[in-house]
């Protein structure tokens, strides 16, 4: 049987996920500033195996247009410089053999409304990610009641809570994108 407050807290939990994943994600866009976070997920091949950046190498920001990779292992030095050249972030990588230093330049206004458009689609994603969880508890709720186990009235209820629920949700995941993207479009 199931249970309005279970279902409810499953599909909390997990548009609250969603929400974290996006906030991840936008962290990765570049603004114009330095910041680790943009390189530390990046997945180097690292013997064979796609490693995260952050896990064979520090990553430092001594300025707020410079970034500092400095692995562990000095052998992975050139698979550090695939991976970046690889990725969507349009930085050449330079290296002294010792560490791998990005020189972040001053972003253009063509890049900015490119990366804006990167920002939108991101939060559109995960929009459409929450409204499919919310999918997945109203036929929970309508199973349900085709079952017998709830009333018409106690499904209609649920729903409805569901759908308040997804609405702030939504809300909130358009607030960080609008966020993100003034961040983006604004930055210096």
């Amino acid at each position: 049987m199931v249970t309005v407050n279970a279902v409810l807290s499953d599909a909390d939990g997990r548009m609250k996920k969603a929400i974290e994943a996006l906030s991840r994600e936008l962290v990765t866009i570049r603004t114009g500033r330095s910041n680790p976070a943009l390189v530390e997920h990046l997945l180097v091949e690292y013997y064979g195996t796609p490693t995260p950046l952050n896990q064979i190498a520090s990553i430092t920001a001594p300025d707020a247009r410079m970034l500092i990779i400095q692995p562990w292992d000095k052998g992975v030095i050139g698979m550090i410089e695939k991976a970046i050249l690889r990725s969507e972030l349009g930085l050449t990588p330079n290296n002294d053999g010792a560490v791998v230093r990005l020189t972040l330049p001053p972003l253009t206004e063509e890049r900015r409304h490119e990366l804006a458009r990167m920002v939108s689609k991101r939060t559109e994603d995960a929009r459409i990610a929450v409204r499919s969880i919310r999918r997945d508890a109203i036929d929970k709720f309508r199973t349900s009641e085709r079952e017998k186990e709830m009333s018409q009235d106690e499904s209609r209820r649920a729903q409805e809570q569901v759908q308040k629920l997804t609405e702030a949700l939504v809300a909130q995941v358009d607030a960080i994108g609008k966020a993100k993207e003034r961040e983006v479009l604004g930055a210096a």
